[in-house]
């Protein structure tokens, strides 16, 4: 509430289905207007150079979208080719931007986010990686911003003064000054 934009940073994205399903929550429950106020970096280290094609053009085949909800499916997703693919709706494609990017540089791409998601790569850092990825992630946070990660990951002894939980069952953590 009364931030002009909704900056969130989706930390290691592979091909992207991660950052369009946010997109698309985030569409079903803020509305039109706050809606287009949401910009999504989508980042990961990408060494196969494909990540940034994929995203940018949202074209992913059936048998990786069977799960969604018809619903769903049907108001964000159009046909793209008789090869079984479908491409998510422009409205969504456009908040999601990709840029290459390794968190070990430890140089964000952009300072006073809302929400930074990380799943799946800091399993891959070796610890004193990680606590230096997690203040990197605290630096790039707007006062009360949330970092969500996946369900196995915890934070290191080391950053828990810097994020407070804000639920027990979930990873979610908002940010203390």
């Amino acid at each position: 509430m009364g931030n002009k934009e909704i900056r969130i940073w989706d930390a290691g994205c592979a091909m992207g289905p991660e950052p369009f399903s946010l997109a698309i929550l985030l569409a079903e429950n803020l509305g039109n207007f706050a809606f287009k106020n949401v910009k999504i970096d989508a980042t990961d280290i990408d060494r196969s150079d494909q990540f940034e094609d994929v995203i940018s053009e949202g074209v992913y085949p059936y048998e990786q979208l069977k799960r969604i909800p018809d619903e769903i499916f049907q108001k964000y997703f159009s046909k793209y080719n008789s090869d079984n693919h479908y491409q998510i709706d422009y409205k969504i494609r456009k908040r999601v931007n990709y840029t290459k990017h390794d968190l070990l540089s430890l140089e964000p791409i952009y300072n006073q986010y809302n929400l930074i998601l990380c799943k799946n790569v800091l399993l891959h850092l070796q610890p004193e990686e990680r606590i230096s990825v997690f203040r990197m992630f605290h630096e790039s946070l707007n006062s009360g911003g949330f970092l969500a990660l996946e369900q196995t990951q915890e934070l290191p002894k080391k950053i828990k003064p810097l994020f407070e939980k804000v639920k027990s069952h979930a990873q979610i953590f908002k940010k203390v000054e």
